[in-house]
């Protein structure tokens, strides 16, 4: 065979194979141009997820739920584009609790979250309490699933177990991957916040004389011992007695839990000690947008937890005076405005489509959150109680908005009991994950309910706990439309013939400030969503049946709950040297915040 004609073929062959490979190249560049959300559509099956929880706000402070003075007009147009939750319920009717069980799935009593004492939430970022670490979320869930995952704003679930430096609770811990935000809650001493520029100006000042002092003992010891110098051991021990002094003296004079808890981290950092609590939100957003540009390409969990509206109200001067109901109206309407900042983020990175947008509340307003005549908590519209009222509606009746575009239908009002705790299967269930099998979940897969699949809830039984203390019951027959409501305990208001607990801030779960009822109060909540009318067995025919039905449901259910150690009851104390510090303790001010604005400006 002549070689010159092998070659001359193999050429032929080579600059064919090359031609076909060009063309795929080619075709290949012109579809990734024709479709550059080729990519997100792959992850079409496991679409973006947005969780945004707002803290403290009542049920009757949207218009989509019936309020036409205060203008919330983003939440609004999300429910106009998705399903309506009308009878959404939350696990507890306060933060901690309810927080652990809507990450969990599951009652808090079954997790420990619970107390059988006064406070029912982690009280300082001293205390040792929090979530424990052999819980599954639903970010650890999605994770395992390929997501990546943020929470960004208030966590609420503890940070330190052993030292200040731990972070046992820290959320990473718990399956995200990203945290900014206050590892605390807000509470009064956080706003209105003082000027800060002295004591940080004073604070780094002090903490370089201290080294100073340090530097000279130790040199001084260290020549002494080595005989080059002669002075007499008290001066030695005087300069280290005033490093001691100097830090007790500095720590004694920040007692304020405004130094100690009102503080903002980024990841394993604290950013800001004490924090610029009217800042904070507005630089969550910027986080939040940040989180989801970053990882634009899917898919994504992002928890966005606001501080708002809980008290005291940290509120802009760009929003202050804009509602007709004082500071509080005016965070709420702050509040919204962010929602529609998150939300045009969503649409401006081409996800509408791609993501899942959840909408909640952790619990109900807080009735007793005034000052003065001055209310600064939320309203609850027409359901009974607020926040801390375990058993009556408007302390666990809650705002549930749902929506994905082309999966969901738009406008959709949903009348069937839901839950909080039923975010966690819902997303195992849209990620193709699977809830662990090795303990009950209370919470049940949406999806079907919200696809219209099923007219009816999954569910059948709701038990609502105060702490550890069981105090109502709500039963969803199955063959019939109504919601029957039952009370074992309720608190007593104070003073006689208010409506909340005005004089103890809180209502109580147990003890004399409790009523004990026997026979239990009965309730049509599908009638009587006020719970305005006890049923009795002279009005009500099922009276009997419904209350013998729901004590065989309340001796069922607590068989499944197993003994486990209560968070808020043995470990829920301060312990000043759990608290973290930004610097050396106890010089602990800083400001990495206005640092990083200063340069972007």
């Amino acid at each position: 065979m002549n070689m010159a004609h092998v070659t001359e073929s193999q050429n032929e062959l080579g600059a064919f194979i090359y031609y076909i490979w060009s063309l795929f190249i080619s075709l290949s560049w012109i579809c990734v141009l024709l479709n550059p959300c080729q990519s997100q559509e792959e992850h079409d099956d496991k679409p973006n997820i947005v969780l945004m929880m707002v803290d403290d706000l009542g049920i009757g402070d949207l218009g989509c739920y019936g309020n036409d003075t205060m203008r919330t007009p983003n939440i609004d147009r999300l429910a106009r584009e998705g399903v309506q939750l009308n009878h959404n319920i939350a696990a507890a009717s306060m933060c901690t609790p309810s927080r652990a069980a809507f990450l969990t799935g599951r009652y808090p009593i079954r997790s420990g979250m619970v107390s059988s004492i006064v406070d029912r939430v982690i009280i300082t970022l001293g205390a040792p309490a929090g979530l424990p670490r052999n819980e599954t979320t639903f970010a650890a869930l999605l994770k395992k699933q390929g997501y990546s995952t943020a929470i960004i704003g208030k966590w609420h679930e503890g940070l330190n177990c052993q030292s200040r430096h731990d972070q046992c609770h820290h959320p990473y811990h718990y399956g995200f991957d990203y945290f900014y935000g206050m590892p605390f809650t807000l509470i009064d001493p956080c706003w209105p916040d003082p000027s800060r520029d002295t004591e940080l100006a004073i604070e780094n000042k002090i903490w370089f004389c201290v080294q100073l002092v340090a530097i000279a003992a130790l040199t001084l010891t260290l020549a002494k011992l080595s005989g080059l110098i002669c002075l007499p051991w008290s001066l030695i021990l005087s300069m280290i007695l005033f490093i001691f002094l100097l830090g007790y003296f500095w720590f004694s004079s920040y007692t304020s839990p405004l130094y100690w808890d009102c503080l903002l981290m980024r990841e394993h950092d604290i950013t800001e000690q004490p924090m610029k609590a009217e800042r904070a939100g507005s630089i969550m957003v910027k986080e939040a947008i940040s989180f989801m540009e970053r990882h634009r390409e899917g898919p994504f969990l992002l928890v966005f937890s606001f501080l708002h509206v809980h008290v005291p109200l940290p509120t802009t001067t760009e929003f202050i005076g804009t509602s007709k109901y004082g500071l509080y109206g005016d965070n709420v309407q702050e509040m919204d405005s962010m929602v529609g900042k998150i939300l045009g983020a969503i649409d401006d990175f081409g996800l509408r489509n791609h993501t899942l947008v959840y909408f909640t509340s952790d619990h109900g307003g807080h009735l007793e959150a005034r000052v003065g005549h001055s209310q600064r908590g939320g309203w609850n519209g027409i359901y009974k109680g607020g926040k801390g009222m375990a058993g009556w509606e408007g302390g666990i009746r809650v705002p549930g908005l749902i929506r994905w575009p082309g999966r969901l239908p738009a406008g959709k009002m949903i009348e069937e009991p839901t839950s909080l705790m039923d975010v966690f299967p819902t997303l195992a269930a849209m990620s193709g994950g699977m809830v662990p099998q090795d303990r009950v979940i209370d919470g049940r897969n949406l999806m079907p309910l919200l696809q219209g699949e099923v007219q009816r809830s999954e569910h059948e039984f709701l038990f609502h706990y105060c702490g550890a203390f069981l105090h109502a019951v709500r039963w969803h027959p199955k063959d019939s439309e109504t919601v029957w409501k039952v009370h074992y305990v309720t608190p007593v208001f104070q003073p006689p013939g208010a409506g909340a607990c005005y004089e103890t801030l809180y209502c109580r779960c147990s003890g004399n400030l409790v009523t004990y009822h026997d026979p239990p109060l009965l309730f049509d909540i599908t009638r009587d969503p006020s719970e305005s009318t006890p049923l009795t067995q002279d009005t009500e025919p099922l009276f009997d049946v419904v209350i013998q039905t729901v004590a065989n449901a309340v001796k069922e259910h607590k068989k499944s709950i197993l003994p486990v150690q209560q968070q808020l009851t043995e470990l829920n104390y301060d312990n000043p040297w759990l608290k973290p510090c930004c610097g050396v303790f106890p010089f602990c001010l800083c400001d990495t915040e206005r640092s990083t604005s200063a340069v972007e400006a």
